[in-house]
């Protein structure tokens, strides 16, 4: 991913997840990110303290909460760990969108990823949500679910996010990434920020 142009990296600490990565894994993977690519940890529903036993051995970034994390839980977290963190939040039919992200934010979320909405998986669904209901707010938001090499042109075009997150979409089988995918959604990354600005 880093030499197709990304910007950051994602380490699942999520061991239900086939994408889940020891903390061994992490740091051979980490070994080999060069300076200015920000790591990313993925937690679902965990504590601070293991968010923090992770975080002795592992330099990331930022925090990315995905699982039923309320604000001043977050909140919480954010102020053990001293780690900026962003929440994801599952798109659900009957959510008020606009009135959810904006209780993160006044936490103290640096952005908001929007997924799609599955009743039991917490992200890596291969779902997409409606891409009409993406708010135009003062919080970067980063849209993900369901994108793929032959939807993220149309995808930004539409959305205009602060960022996009993949998995499931540049990957080979689940948990095995496929570096012909992976440049093929950069291109397509390229492509929709073009028509963005147009």
């Amino acid at each position: 991913m880093v030499q197709a142009g990304a910007d950051a990296i994602g380490l699942v600490f999520y061991p239900p997840s086939p994408r889940s990565v020891t903390v061994e894994q992490a740091q051979q993977l980490l070994a080999h990110i060069p300076p200015y690519v920000q790591t990313v940890g993925l937690f679902v529903n965990a504590s601070a303290e293991e968010i923090l036993a992770v975080l002795q051995n592992v330099a990331l970034d930022v925090l990315q909460l995905h699982g039923d994390e309320s604000p001043e839980t977050c909140q919480q977290i954010a102020q053990l760990t001293k780690r900026r963190w962003y929440k994801a939040i599952q798109v659900k039919p009957d959510l008020n969108l606009i009135n959810e992200i904006q209780r993160y934010q006044q936490a103290g979320a640096s952005a908001i990823l929007l997924d799609a909405w599955h009743p039991d998986l917490k992200g890596g669904t291969g779902l997409q949500f409606d891409w009409s209901q993406f708010p135009k707010l003062d919080i970067p938001l980063i849209l993900a679910g369901g994108l793929n090499p032959d939807n993220i042109a149309e995808a930004i075009a539409l959305t205009q996010p602060f960022a996009v997150d993949v998995s499931g979409g540049v990957e080979a089988q689940k948990g095995i990434k496929d570096q012909r995918l992976i440049k093929k959604f950069m291109q397509g990354v390229h492509c929709g920020s073009a028509k963005r600005s147009d």
